[in-house]
């Protein structure tokens, strides 16, 4: 019944956690060890006041935007996650399908249930990965920097969570059948035989050398590397902690942005992802510099929900509620959302000094 569906994210995450067996939601839903930067995603978020402007005329509201030089309906977007069918058994494909329906721009992780068709370590399955997006008419790439090793996930280790088949290395490379890594999840073993620790910043050289592709830069949370991921020929940045799975303490995402978006300084877009829930989240990453905003685990948990048709109202839902803050803002257009618009923990120590 159309009257019973979820009215926010956090209920369509209700009805995941119900709908999906306990592995496999606290590998969707989990973070590493104490789960400190997994909350503080969100939270973080929550300690972002905004500053309404009034007497405005918002009786039209513009949210489309650009990026790359694409048009899209708004600025959200669909961030890389693996494994999809362990939501739904279309997997990818539903998902796809969701972000068309939406306008919007879904990005493929390599890890995806799915093969590119449809729809690491090995310089040369890397390369024929970039090859086959290259004549399938994907528009850019996106290198995640911060996964030299597994994060440690610990719920996933409890659960002896075992690694997924990724149908994009399938010919490419050949797994052991036991994956089982002596007592943590299966997944660590899975990783040591595709995640490269030597990974630097030659190799952004060296995927520049492969594709005529723009590369983007996901997992930057530093002005430091954000300034030299410019100097390497980045198309853009995103400011990402892996959604808290990779080092726990680091700093929550929107928290990072704006250090970030200082130091680009406006030679690259910078996109941001991790703990959006709500259309006034993605307004706030707007108001400190965010070109984009990307979600990860809300659309898994709309998939997991409902598959495709869960997918999409996620995404609807986070545009109807970006389209009502930005009125109730007093911003008429994407371009109209600034900094003033947002008051933040360093705004309010400021004042007092």
């Amino acid at each position: 019944m159309e009257d019973d569906l979820p009215v926010n994210v956090r209920e369509y995450q209700e009805l995941a956690k119900k709908a999906l067996p306990k592995m496999h939601y606290d590998y969707i839903n989990g973070g590493a060890e104490d789960e400190y930067t997994l909350r503080e995603n969100v939270a973080a978020y929550g300690r972002i006041l905004l500053r309404p402007r009034v007497l405005i005329d918002v009786s039209k509201i513009d949210m489309s935007t650009t990026l790359l030089g694409y048009n899209i309906r708004s600025p959200i977007i669909v961030a890389p996650t693996g494994t999809h069918k362990l939501a739904n058994p279309e997997g990818e494909v539903a998902t796809a399908r969701a972000a068309a329906a939406c306008n919007t721009i879904m990005v493929l992780s390599f890890s995806s249930s799915c093969k590119i068709e449809e729809v690491y370590k090995r310089r040369d399955v890397s390369a024929t990965l970039v090859r086959r997006a290259e004549s399938l008419g994907f528009k850019a790439i996106v290198l995640t920097v911060d996964t030299p090793v597994l994060g440690r996930r610990e719920a996933d280790i409890r659960n002896k969570m075992t690694a997924p088949g990724l149908a994009n290395l399938e010919g490419l490379m050949s797994f052991d059948d036991d994956l089982d890594s002596g007592g943590g999840s299966k997944l660590e073993r899975f990783a040591r035989e595709t995640l490269d620790p030597s990974l630097s910043w030659k190799d952004v050289e060296w995927l520049k050398s492969i594709t005529s592709l723009p590369i983007l830069l996901k997992g930057i949370v530093t002005a430091e590397d954000a300034r030299k991921a410019v100097e390497a020929g980045a198309a853009g940045v995103i400011v990402s902690n892996h959604g808290a799975r990779q080092l726990d303490y680091a700093p929550p995402t929107i928290a990072a942005l704006e250090e970030v978006v200082k130091a680009v300084a406006g030679a690259v877009p910078v996109l941001v992802d991790g703990g959006v829930r709500r259309g006034t989240d993605v307004f706030k990453a707007l108001a400190l510099g965010a070109k984009a905003v990307m979600v990860g685990r809300p659309v898994f948990f709309g998939l997991a929900a409902r598959g495709e048709a869960g997918a999409k109202h996620v995404i609807e839902m986070l545009n109807k509620e970006l389209e009502l803050a930005m009125a109730l803002c007093g911003c008429r257009s994407v371009a109209e959302v600034t900094r003033r618009h947002v008051l933040t923990e360093g705004d309010r120590i400021r004042a007092l000094l």
